[in-house]
């Protein structure tokens, strides 16, 4: 059975402090943040790669894996979850700081080939 997560990778004009901010939101997100306390999800950054698995630059990805019995395939609820919770997070971004925010990117990923 293929190890399924979500990908959420922000374009280049992301820096380390966007990364580390969003990842905090996801954690913080009422849905989200009662999988990972039931133990469902697991939230955490790795180094941004190409479609072979080759590391590209400094970048990093944030990703959602679905442990246990939710982790055959991804669920399409919380993907939409995931792509609600990375726009309210760029919402809030765009309300607290100068500039536009980084574009965020959120997909189904087989963890397995990585």
């Amino acid at each position: 059975m293929a190890n399924q997560g979500i990908r959420v990778r922000l374009d280049g004009t992301a820096t380390e402090s966007d990364i580390g901010a969003l990842r905090t939101w996801l954690e913080r997100e009422k849905p989200l943040e009662e999988r990972v306390r039931a133990g469902e999800l697991r939230i955490h950054e790795r180094p941004r790669t190409d479609e072979s698995g080759a590391p590209m630059g400094v970048g990093m990805d944030i990703v959602v894996v679905l442990v246990g019995a939710g982790a055959g395939a991804v669920a399409q609820e919380l993907l939409d979850q995931v792509k609600r919770a990375v726009s309210a997070w760029r919402a809030n971004r765009r309300d607290v700081q100068d500039g536009e925010p980084p574009e965020g990117g959120v997909e189904p990923v087989d963890l397995d080939d990585r």
